[in-house]
């Protein structure tokens, strides 16, 4: 069997694939311009870890990425994880360029994935969906990622409505972390951030990715088969 993972190239996407292939799971994943990253995953992970250079907001991203998977077995899992925030700071700074990314990759991309996993898997069972959402849909991150918050919200009612509509064949889920110690903060404009919050979460940490990719990985698994519509919170209790 093969699941499908955006964003596997690095942080929370990363330890996903890391996580699956332990199980003797094979995984194809994406990354947007990450070449080298890629390439030390696979070399690492050996052949159950596939990566393809791949934009998921491309018009013919979801059809080429599931062709893609199935030509290497059955497609039984997809992890909606790519995502982007844009730079950290309040909306008034926000350049509709900036915008449009965050609303196409956090969003427009997950929703066409998951209508291409849809009309591929109608009439089959044993399918999984699981997206990666964020607590900043519940806190609303004011001053620094509200549009990124938005669309995080957005995906969590996708995973309940497409729940209800797509079972019982297919588990759609969601993971929503908390603050996570990766890469995306110094992508946004602040490296340190995620020790710099860490004072308001309960665990007196950040998250390590890992720690996602254990939730993300049950989820897909037979130990989860009563388990859809949920939005798992792992935020360290924040």
């Amino acid at each position: 069997m093969t699941v499908i993972v955006t964003g596997g190239s690095r942080g929370i996407g990363r330890s996903v694939v890391e996580r699956l292939c332990a199980d003797g799971v094979a995984v194809l994943f994406t990354h947007s311009a990450s070449d080298d990253e890629a390439r030390e995953v696979e070399d690492r992970l050996g052949p159950l870890a596939r990566g393809v250079r791949l934009d998921v907001t491309a018009q013919d991203a979801p059809g080429r990425l599931f062709d893609l998977a199935e030509s290497s077995g059955e497609v039984t899992g997809l992890v909606n994880n790519a995502g982007v925030t844009g730079r950290l700071g309040p909306i008034v700074g926000l350049s509709d360029d900036d915008l449009r990314r965050v609303v196409e990759v956090n969003l427009i991309g997950p929703i066409r994935l998951c209508r291409e996993a849809a009309r591929r898997w109608k009439g089959r069972n044993g399918k999984s969906i699981v997206t990666v959402s964020s607590v900043a849909a519940r806190t609303g991150s004011p001053g620094e990622y509200v549009a990124y918050a938005a669309t995080k919200a957005a995906v969590e009612t996708m995973t309940v409505g497409l729940a209800k509509e797509l079972a019982p064949g297919v588990r759609v889920n969601a993971v929503s972390p908390g603050t996570i110690d990766t890469t995306i903060h110094a992508r946004a404009g602040e490296p340190g951030r995620a020790w710099r919050v860490a004072e308001r979460i309960p665990l007196a940490r950040p998250g390590k990715p890992a720690e996602i990719a254990e939730a993300v990985t049950w989820l897909l698994s037979g130990h989860a088969s009563y388990i859809t519509g949920a939005i798992l919170d792992v935020s360290g209790g924040l």
